[in-house]
């Protein structure tokens, strides 16, 4: 009789994703924050761009986090932003369908990265989930405070506490890592 060995039998760690996006003004200077996790270690990211809207930065937050990820693992994506998951969950087949046109006939704002964000997403499985913001959830809150960074460090907000400007860097979505710890492929 043959066994299966306990490694065979070992469900893929999960790798588990919290995004954020913030725009002072809309438009105006916004940033992205992301949250990576899996196992113990911890990854944070961020970057912003000068004028944009609230809901491109929240696109953006989930295209560079699955972009960063490169090892085989499911991942669980928790947003903030119905805008987000309603999007790649719900209406971004019907889109493609219509020629990325929105039942109503008008262009799908924003094709440029919902296309950019179905190639990173095709890539894996991925659990997309909701969460709401500024609620006391520990991911969802340091993803907004990383977005809120990236708003002034690279879209040359104050912030929403009136923060002095810092690095008005002109390159659109330019990540910043800070706080990465662990090892292995993410």
């Amino acid at each position: 009789m043959s066994s299966i060995s306990p490694r065979a039998l070992r469900v893929p760690e999960t790798i588990t994703v919290y995004t954020d996006g913030a725009c002072h003004g809309n438009p105006g200077p916004g940033g992205w924050g992301v949250v990576l996790r899996f196992g113990e270690a911890e990854k944070q990211l961020y970057g912003g761009e000068k004028a944009t809207t609230n809901n491109r930065m929240e696109l953006m937050a989930a295209i560079v986090a699955l972009e960063s990820i490169t090892a085989p693992h499911p991942i669980q994506l928790w947003t903030d932003s119905q805008y987000v998951r309603q999007g790649i969950t719900s209406w971004i087949s019907g889109w493609k369908r219509k020629g990325w046109k929105t039942a109503s006939g008008d262009p799908v704002k924003n094709e440029d990265l919902w296309r950019r964000l179905d190639a990173a997403a095709a890539k894996f499985t991925v659990d997309w989930r909701w969460v709401k913001g500024h609620a006391g959830h520990e991911g969802n809150e340091l993803a907004d405070r990383l977005a809120t960074r990236g708003a002034i460090e690279f879209g040359g907000s104050t912030g929403a506490a009136g923060a002095p400007k810092r690095g008005n860097r002109p390159r659109r979505g330019r990540a910043r890592r800070s706080g990465s710890s662990g090892s292995g492929r993410w």
